[in-house]
């Protein structure tokens, strides 16, 4: 699931894009065993923050990156790039504060590449806060997760 965000990643990296992965994909890598189609992303809802992750997108060869511009971008809550992969870029979400949820993401490793994802806790407030059957399904697996000191390492 992962190898196919790499390029994906490592672009959002390079152009020090302010971003946490949320989501489906957030819930997988916190030990929620489901499938999912795509990368959902919360960013900084500024200009500059914008203009980078585009650049980062049409870096990593996300063509429908060029079909929008920042202010495009920062005008709604979420804008689907759908290219080789699916990407949702959300400025905002349910149950999330940015600057919060930026201070408390936790930092994984892929391959040797960095990325950003939503702090468990704050997962789990989204979740609650959107409310639908998969979203309250994967609070009730993050719920039933073992504590972190007894989880495999």
């Amino acid at each position: 699931m992962l190898n196919q965000y790499q390029d994906v990643f490592r672009c959002l990296q390079k152009h020090d894009v302010k971003y946490v992965v949320i989501g489906g994909i957030a819930a997988v890598l916190h030990g929620v065993p489901r499938a999912t189609f795509d990368l959902d992303l919360l960013i900084e809802a500024t200009e500059e923050n914008a203009t980078r992750l585009l650049q980062a997108l049409l870096e990593a060869k996300l063509g429908t990156a060029s079909l929008t511009t920042p202010d495009r971008l920062l005008e709604n809550e979420i804008t689907i790039f759908r290219d080789r992969l699916r990407i949702d870029v959300q400025t905002r979400t349910p149950g999330l504060d940015f600057e919060s949820a930026w201070q408390r993401k936790q930092v994984m490793v892929h391959r040797q590449q960095e990325f950003f994802v939503l702090d468990v806790t704050d997962l789990i407030a989204s979740k609650l806060a959107a409310a639908r059957e998969i979203d309250l399904s994967d609070v009730r697996a993050l719920e039933a997760r073992p504590p972190q000191s007894e989880r495999p390492t």
